[in-house]
């Protein structure tokens, strides 16, 4: 069931209200009057040091300038000041929504980005997009090798020379009216060309092996003739 307007505005109104009670609530051993500068900032970097549970769950851990930026909004206009902006999505992802996709990745690390988005929709009204959650999921080393998870796209590279070639067959120009191929193989670890030569016969697209090879020139380094 989809959310109207009305209902999405008070759920981020909500969960913008749940933020800044989490920010005051860290910040608040900083607040008092009767610290010093120097005992202020020992207590600042005390809570920066530890990680915390967020307003939507998850560990998280928060720099110092982040601290002494929420610090000076709280000093500046009080409670509200704490409060996240209420853009309409589009513009910038609040943090809330970030720490929340998070959280559910953490709590179930099978889910699929766009898993986390439905249940996010469901109980926000709003979802970043797939692309920006899975970049937010690397980041946080919830998906890839930290996982121990095996990355399903990545460079191979042989260990050493002549472990394995790689080839491929390009278009040349034309001679005497016929069309002309270029078949080279590579070392996959050196790069070395170990051999190419051009010839008149396209490869099938499935050649097998042992099939017989196109009639290459008499010169390797240079196209067969028109003759």
């Amino acid at each position: 069931m989809e959310c109207t307007p009305e209902q999405e505005a008070h759920k981020r109104r909500e969960r913008a209200q749940l933020v800044a009670l989490f920010r005051y609530q860290l910040i608040s051993p900083a607040l008092d009057p009767g610290l010093s500068r120097k005992a202020r900032g020992k207590v600042v970097r005390a809570i920066a040091a530890r990680s915390h549970v967020g307003p939507f769950g998850g560990q998280h851990t928060y720099s110092r300038d982040t601290l002494d930026r929420w610090i000076r909004r709280y000093r500046a206009g009080g409670f509200e000041a704490l409060t996240p902006s209420l853009r309409q999505p589009g513009s910038r992802i609040d943090t809330a929504v970030l720490e929340l996709a998070v959280a559910l990745k953490r709590e179930n690390p099978a889910r699929t980005a766009a898993q986390v988005a439905r249940i996010l929709r469901a109980s926000s009204g709003y979802s970043p997009s797939e692309s920006t959650l899975l970049r937010l999921f690397h980041r946080h080393e919830l998906i890839g090798p930290a996982t121990g998870q095996a990355p399903v796209f990545g460079r191979y590279e042989a260990d050493a020379p002549n472990q394995r070639w790689v080839g491929d067959a390009l278009h040349g120009p034309k001679i005497g009216g016929r069309k002309t191929y270029l078949f080279a193989f590579l070392d996959d670890h050196s790069r070395l060309v170990v051999g190419y030569r051009f010839g008149f016969t396209a490869p099938p697209a499935n050649r097998g092996r042992g099939r017989s090879t196109p009639r290459p020139s008499a010169n390797p380094m240079t196209p067969p003739s028109a003759e």
